[in-house]
């Protein structure tokens, strides 16, 4: 997390101008692993996202920042990305699963993940 943002990995400029590599590539540069402390507050607010491990949590937030509506619909759809559900809230609170997470404000975008997000 950042020390002087209000969102962990909070981008430091626009996007707008970037391209869809230059975005990607600023996005997996903005993901960074972190503890369920650090977004427990954003939950709180109704603002993380659970984004699964068989997705790529950085294509997951450019999608979302390109307004990729009907990718993202779609990923709904499977259940590849929800809101973060209380039982889930816990299971990360408990300190055992690994979270990676970026932000594509005012959303925080989370994965559970062994080692490192997942990219395909």
């Amino acid at each position: 997390m950042t020390e002087n943002s209000s969102h962990p990995g909070h981008p430091s400029e626009s996007t707008d101008g970037l391209d869809d590599q230059a975005l990607y590539q600023e996005l997996v540069g903005q993901t960074a692993k972190v503890d369920w402390s650090e977004i427990e507050r954003f939950f709180a607010k109704g603002q993380v996202v659970r984004v699964d491990a068989s997705l790529d949590l950085v294509a997951v937030a450019m999608a979302m920042i390109r307004d990729r509506a009907e990718q993202f619909k779609a990923w709904q759809a499977d259940g590849g990305i929800a809101p973060l559900e209380a039982e889930t809230a816990r299971h990360w609170a408990s300190g055992e699963a690994t979270l990676w997470a970026v932000v594509t404000p005012p959303w925080i975008l989370v994965q559970e993940a062994e080692g490192g997000p997942t990219r395909h």
